[in-house]
């Protein structure tokens, strides 16, 4: 099963510089563990120290925010599309 994750600028130099990566998963747990294999290094810049994702960086199955699905249990099927966006404040 193949998933399309995009992945963010800053986090880029993990992947070669490649602005998308595909990965096989079924979850979005999995997905991570397979990015750390893929990626070494990137997971720590993903996940807090308890695996969970950072808060600044948000998640999305196809434009759905995982937050409002099931967060790290989210199922992938083949062909889904994974967003890792950074959150953006100002004031």
């Amino acid at each position: 099963m193949s998933v399309k994750v995009l992945i963010p600028t800053a986090l880029q130099k993990f992947t070669k510089e490649q602005a998308t990566i595909e990965c096989s998963a079924t979850t979005i747990q999995e997905l991570l563990d397979a990015l750390e294999t893929n990626c070494p290094g990137i997971k720590a810049r993903l996940c807090d120290e308890q695996g969970a994702p950072r808060r600044f960086l948000n998640f999305y199955v196809n434009s759905e925010d995982i937050r409002f699905l099931d967060n790290v249990a989210t199922p992938l099927a083949d062909g889904d599309e994974v967003s890792i966006v950074p959150a953006v404040a100002g004031g």
